[in-house]
């Protein structure tokens, strides 16, 4: 049996993990590890480490690292704190292969710490490219440091080849969020609306809004902006709360205050959990924020989505995404396109960049016929027509 250890730090991460790890744990030649760290244990962001027990899960190791404080300085303390965590965890467990999704700060102490243990590690969604956050360059870190590589689209691929990585390490699998669509039971709108409690009505929107982590742009200023452009507006709302990144808790008390004063038509919720974020997805009209499922889970909804700022530029965008600047008048105007039922009808059967679902089994089988080795990871030097095509596209 493989010892195969999944680690995870978000309630937005494990929804994308969820289906590989029911798939290793199903399997008759891999031994689930999970590992959590992160957001998942802290009482303030919910707690969510519950929802992988709910889900039938062990955890076999908590990497206690997040500070009472969201600075640049407490945030890299953080790291320091998990990276010693999962040193101990990998001793401990002992695992053939580490799975790590993503790009967030939790995820580049769990690879490095897997890293210096000689433990091979296989990445998710990796080749991606979100140039308003740090995120990024975390991302593109991680996969000089794996060996497996399973992309979201095949753009993605070839930038992991692109950036060294042996095209035999590399599967192009879709976007992991898509399988929770295709599985999750979802509720009815009634069970939604009393967990939620609040009437979706004749319109309502997800709201998601991140800190931009990699630009010069104030996450206040741009909330600020957000709120205000939502003001006057008809729609119900449904906020979920920001990330433990560098600022994200002062967003918190800016929506808390935005849905005091609007209590017939906002709520706030630190964590929906998996089914019931996919089941809220289904019902509303329109996705508004900077939350990469905009991106890739809500287009398989057919629903629009705008897409405000910086923090996901260069990801790849379905017809149904709308980009806007944050400023009130453009967030507005942008609302107000993905609503209009012309837009609305012209996304209907739109083609979803990241697939239709599949990924988790296409991982899980890949993991499977893997055979643990000690070999080195050679660089993979792409052909050198390959550049001089590349100046030739560049204007060279």
């Amino acid at each position: 049996m493989k010892r195969v250890c999944v680690v995870t730090g978000s309630r937005a991460e494990y929804g994308l993990l969820r289906w590989v790890m029911q798939g290793l744990q199903d399997s008759a030649v891999c031994e689930l590890q999970t590992v959590v760290t992160g957001m998942h244990l802290s009482p303030e962001f919910g707690s969510t480490w519950r929802a992988l027990v709910a889900d039938g899960f062990t955890i076999d190791w908590k990497v206690e690292m997040l500070l009472g404080s969201d600075s640049a300085v407490a945030v890299t303390k953080s790291v320091g704190l998990a990276a010693s965590g999962f040193a101990d965890a990998y001793d401990r467990l002992a695992p053939d292969l580490v799975v790590v999704l993503g790009d967030r700060f939790e995820i580049l102490a769990a690879a490095s710490a897997a890293l210096i243990a000689g433990i091979p590690i296989a990445h998710l969604h990796g080749g991606e490219v979100t140039e308003g956050a740090y995120d990024d360059a975390i991302r593109h870190a991680v996969t000089k440091m794996a060996y497996l590589h399973f992309t979201a689209a095949e753009p993605y691929r070839n930038r992991v080849i692109q950036m060294g990585e042996s095209p035999d390490r590399v599967w192009c699998v879709g976007g992991f969020g898509l399988d929770g669509v295709m599985k999750c039971d979802r509720m009815s709108r009634t069970e939604l609306e009393e967990s939620l409690g609040m009437s979706l009505g004749d319109a309502s929107m997800m709201v998601t809004f991140h800190p931009e982590t990699a630009s010069a742009a104030d996450p206040l200023a741009q909330m600020g902006e957000l709120l205000a452009a939502l003001e006057g507006r008809r729609e119900k709302l449904i906020f979920t709360m920001p990330n433990a990144d560098n600022e994200g808790r002062a967003l918190f008390a800016m929506i808390e205050d935005f849905v005091a004063r609007h209590p017939d038509r906002a709520c706030a919720h630190v964590s929906l959990g998996q089914r019931r974020y996919l089941s809220a997805l289904a019902e509303v009209d329109a996705v508004v924020g900077n939350s990469s499922s905009g991106l890739i889970e809500a287009p398989a909804f057919e629903k629009g989505t705008v897409n405000i700022g910086a923090r996901q530029d260069g990801r790849l965008r379905a017809s149904s995404v709308v980009d806007c600047d944050a400023d009130r008048i453009d967030i507005a105007a942008a609302i107000d396109r993905v609503l209009d039922p012309a837009f609305r009808a012209k996304v209907k059967g739109q083609p979803n960049p990241y697939g239709d679902g599949g990924a988790s089994e296409r991982t899980v089988a890949v993991i499977e016929a893997w055979n643990p080795t000690n070999k080195p990871k050679r660089f993979y030097d792409l052909p050198m027509e390959s550049f001089g095509q590349e100046a030739e596209h560049s204007g060279s």
